[in-house]
């Protein structure tokens, strides 16, 4: 019986001509990298988030994943790039944004929103999600940062699925982002993907896994203080700078004053 070894060497052989190297894992990817501005999170991903590929922010409601978000698009709209947010379920608060440091001259607001199914198009008239309305909130979405970043020209985009039902955001194609990963790599995009879980599997380059810590309040309607938690989940490129490797986890704590009784 032939060894493992053998085993391997025979399957490389039959395969080099049409995949080389099958068994072989492929080299890190270098990609220049940019910082989101979060000192601590900067540090757990060896400098920031990857420039030309996708990036998964995860996590629950309130773990800090949109607060990231943001800090990213600040550093990249102040600088005058253009930048795009994508917001499935027309959640995004702009002065919010714009209190996080992010130039809205900069930004386009994509916003989602429920269509009757008798206006909508006839492929999703007769689809079998034609009566799932958060599906076309997602459908949406999807074809959005598809034309954006086939158009090019944006230096970030933020697809926002946080809101979005797991089991709604699975149904998204493997070739879906696969796609999304060759258009972010030909026209030098930082894709971010805000979701419950993580969503683009292969297509991914990072994969940063969010969680609450501590909310202090001031009172009941007052929050001043939020603490998370990150972990790096996965990572799969290296970047451009020399930087000695970080511990897998970081936490870091956002001082903000919010009152709902005055956003009512």
């Amino acid at each position: 019986m032939p060894s493992s070894a053998a085993l391997r060497q025979q399957i490389e052989t039959d395969f080099e001509h049409r995949y080389p190297s099958v068994l072989t894992p492929a080299a890190r990817t270098i990609h220049e990298v940019v910082a989101t501005g979060i000192a601590e999170i900067d540090e757990l991903l060896d400098g920031g988030l990857p420039v030309g590929a996708t990036s998964e922010i995860t996590g629950p409601a309130s773990s800090g994943r949109t607060s990231i978000a943001l800090a990213f698009l600040a550093q990249r709209t102040q600088d005058g790039n253009a930048c795009a947010w994508i917001d499935a379920n027309d959640a995004l608060d702009p002065e919010s944004a714009a209190a996080n440091g992010i130039s809205l001259k900069h930004l386009l607001w994509v916003r989602c929103r429920n269509v009757p199914v008798e206006k909508s198009s006839p492929r999703l008239r007769n689809s079998t999600f034609a009566k799932n309305q958060p599906w076309t909130r997602l459908d949406q979405a999807i074809r959005a940062a598809d034309q954006l970043l086939q158009a090019g020209g944006f230096a970030a985009i933020v697809l926002d699925l946080a809101d979005e039902a797991v089991e709604h955001c699975k149904r998204i194609p493997l070739t879906t982002w696969f796609r999304y990963r060759q258009a972010a790599d030909r026209t030098r995009c930082s894709l971010i993907v805000l979701g419950k879980a993580p969503y683009a599997q292969s297509s991914a380059a990072v994969v940063l896994e969010c969680l609450p810590e501590r909310v202090d309040a001031a009172s009941e309607n007052v929050i001043r203080g939020f603490r998370y938690n990150a972990r790096r989940g996965r990572i799969r490129f290296s970047p451009l700078t020399n930087i000695t490797r970080k511990p897998p986890a970081s936490t870091w704590t956002t001082q903000a004053a919010w009152n709902p009784e005055q956003r009512a």
